[in-house]
């Protein structure tokens, strides 16, 4: 083989980066997408969500979450927070067209962090590691919860309120006279803006947190104790309604996966 041949082989080819992050505090990256580049979230210590066209989704240390080239998307990282982000080509085959949960075998965490140390792979076995990496992640089944946000700002209010602390158990009158709108109207308007009731979006709320506090390993007691239930067994029942499957069964669910990366 000639020199320059041999220079063209030692260039590293960069279709895909991974980012570490470590935090400290709360930190919220808003709505944007990448129209350059594939996305995957993954090796999550602590609670890492995000939010899609496609559902939200939170992302267990056992997972990873695909997010393909041009899909809009907003992260939420608690403090204590540790998760890599990788960082796809978009030119490369897409795991999924739509926001996807994969399993994320050994071989692959141990393949993208070779592929980010030192000294740097060269061209061909960098592309041999790129491909398998990719080639092994396999989508599996996520629970997630549809939730639309409203735009008026009454409605955004309660709305976030309920998010910050879904056992506020607050009626639409309460909250009506806190943000200055009567029951009545909240209450309409929270039906025109999400194309749910008040207490059916207040449900999908709680659930919504339930399966972040899930994810990260919390006991069903407390997830339904902070999610505002009175007992296990009536955010059990509520639980089933909205997911189709116990939080037992999700966990379960969770932890198969997790066998199944390993």
């Amino acid at each position: 083989m000639s020199q320059s041949g041999q220079d063209l082989d030692a260039q590293p080819r960069w279709r895909i980066g991974t980012n570490a992050f470590a935090l400290a505090d709360t930190v919220e990256w808003e709505p944007h997408a990448h129209t350059d580049h594939h996305e995957l979230l993954w090796g999550t210590r602590g609670a890492l969500t995000a939010e899609t066209d496609h559902g939200y989704f939170a992302i267990p240390g056992t997972l990873g979450l695909w997010i393909p080239a041009g899909v809009t998307h907003r992260v939420i990282a608690a403090a204590g927070t540790t998760f890599r982000c990788t960082y796809v080509d978009s030119d490369v085959d897409a795991v999924g067209t739509t926001t996807t949960a994969v399993a994320m075998p050994e071989v692959v965490r141990v393949l993208l962090d070779r592929l980010e140390a030192a000294p740097y792979l060269a061209r061909t076995p960098r592309l041999h590691a790129e491909e398998l990496a990719l080639n092994l992640l396999e989508p599996v089944e996520s629970a997630t919860v549809d939730l639309p946000l409203p735009l008026d700002p009454r409605t955004r209010q309660v709305a976030e309120g309920l998010l910050s602390d879904p056992a506020d158990d607050r009626s639409i009158e309460d909250w009506g006279r806190h943000v200055g709108a009567s029951g009545r109207n909240l209450s309409r308007l929270f039906v025109i803006e999400t194309g749910m009731s008040f207490s059916t979006w207040r449900t999908r709320a709680r659930m919504r947190k339930a399966i972040e506090w899930l994810a990260a390993d919390h006991t069903v007691a407390s997830v339904s104790r902070r999610s505002g239930y009175a007992t296990p067994s009536a955010f059990v029942q509520a639980f089933r309604r909205e997911l189709g499957r116990t939080p037992g069964e999700f966990a379960s669910a969770r932890h198969d996966s997790g066998r199944k990366s390993a």
